[in-house]
């Protein structure tokens, strides 16, 4: 790619109504992400190197994702919807400079650098305007391309389209990318028609009539999949799902039934990694060579060393990290906790905010009580500990390294090295006491 400045105006002022939603569309998420996200990463690994983000009024929930990204990305407001040429207009400051301008849209996430880098390429090479274009199973009511040779003549909605020309397979697909000095043309776009709108698409008729070259390009159907309602939206992820599913399958892991285990789009899975049945990878998931995560797992924002064995029916929260040939089990929850190579969480217990040393070993019911109502404390457990069943640890608590707590204790105070702490009421026994109790229950039944 030669070295050119590139634009990425991404249209993300649509209400999405369809959706049927509190949240805007370009806000709804594909393999944990934002759709908007998932543009603005091919945006950026194209080249990009200004972004600019067109949202309606308010947009609040948009404007504080794309300030969070990182990208230099700009938002800029199309105050009044009065079509797509218009909303390209109110990021016109950021034109000044620019190579190559690409226009893309927040509702469709599938859309990959590979195929921005070609429209770049044709901007680089003698193209003014380059249309994406796609060959649906069923074109409907898609606007269509009209090619004269190697150019693109036309773009026709289907309404004004004449017979021959609703015949035509290869349809608008929305994207475009213009050159820098081709932007002035849009100034010239009217809304000279029912709706009263300014329509990006009449840039190429006006490119044509300026003696400028206009081309299409193609891409595949599932690439360009627009987002307007829940069932799409299911259709992307379903797409997303595939594709990594078969990228981790290629990647050296096992998936035992791919179909039913769900990545996010940044999940990281090493070689050999063995993953059960019904296993939902959320944001933020890193799992290294050899880990095995058995069925019925939720794991988000965690990370698992090698050789480490989590679940069935674990759930890993953000902050979690599982250390090499550590063992977290079934019922298990860990949250913000680090747990050393080799430790033991096999049973129904609940780790947070805490730090669980190399070989230690946690009883079946054992929680740490984190929280006080306030504040959340640490609690911090030595390597080769052993905590019995059904243990409390009231933080802020240490448990030191080799020592044993007592099953059914509440721990409130730290615990030496190597001592052991029993925090339990004193047993005691009274011979007799439930057959008397029996006796005299049966005898107020009977009145006797």
């Amino acid at each position: 790619m030669p070295k050119r400045s590139c634009l990425a105006i991404v249209l993300a002022a649509g209400e999405g109504t369809r959706m049927r939603s509190a949240t805007p569309k370009v806000m709804h998420a594909v393999g944990g992400r934002p759709m908007l996200g998932h543009v603005l990463d091919a945006a950026r690994s194209a080249g990009a190197t200004r972004m600019a983000v067109v949202v309606g009024p308010g947009a609040e929930a948009t404007r504080r994702f794309v300030d969070g990204t990182g990208y230099p990305a700009a938002i800029h407001e199309q105050t009044e919807r009065l079509g797509t040429a218009h909303a390209v207009l109110a990021a016109r400051k950021e034109f000044a400079g620019q190579d190559d301008i690409l226009v893309l849209y927040g509702d469709t996430p599938r859309i990959t650098p590979k195929t921005l880098k070609r429209m770049r390429r044709a901007l680089a090479g003698k193209a003014d305007v380059v249309v994406l274009g796609f060959r649906p199973a069923d074109p409907a009511r898609y606007g269509r391309l009209i090619v004269d040779g190697k150019r693109l003549t036309a773009i026709r909605e289907f309404n004004d389209a004449t017979t021959e020309e609703r015949a035509i397979g290869l349809c608008n697909a929305g994207v475009m990318g213009f050159s820098g000095k081709a932007a002035s043309l849009l100034r010239k776009i009217g809304n000279a028609n029912a709706k009263g709108e300014y329509y990006l698409t009449d840039l190429v008729e006006l490119a044509n009539a300026a003696g400028k070259a206009v081309v299409a390009l193609e891409a595949d159907a599932d690439e360009v999949l627009g987002v307007d309602n829940r069932a799409q939206l299911a259709v992307a992820e379903q797409l997303f799902q595939d594709e990594a599913r078969q990228a981790a399958l290629e990647g050296g892991a096992t998936l035992v039934d791919p179909q039913s285990v769900y990545f996010s789009h940044d999940t990281k899975i090493g070689c050999d990694v063995i993953v059960e049945p019904q296993v939902f990878f959320g944001p933020g998931v890193t799992i290294a060579d050899g880990a095995t995560i058995r069925a019925f797992s939720h794991l988000e924002g965690a990370s698992i060393a090698s050789g480490a064995v989590v679940g069935p029916y674990a759930r890993l929260r953000p902050g979690a990290e599982i250390g090499p040939k550590a063992r977290v089990g079934n019922f298990v929850e860990v949250k913000n906790a680090v747990v050393d190579a080799g430790a033991k969480l096999n049973h129904l217990s609940y780790i947070g905010d805490a730090h669980v040393g190399a070989a230690a070993n946690i009883g079946a019911g054992t929680i740490t009580c984190n929280y006080d109502g306030f504040a959340k404390h640490h609690t911090e457990i030595g390597a080769g500990a052993f905590v019995g069943s059904n243990s409390a640890l009231v933080a802020p608590v240490t448990i030191g390294d080799g020592a044993y707590v007592g099953s059914g204790s509440v721990i409130t105070r730290d615990v030496a090295d190597d001592a052991l702490a029993v925090a339990r009421g004193r047993q005691f026994d009274r011979p007799g006491w439930a057959a008397e109790f029996r006796k005299r229950k049966a005898a107020e039944k009977t009145g006797k």
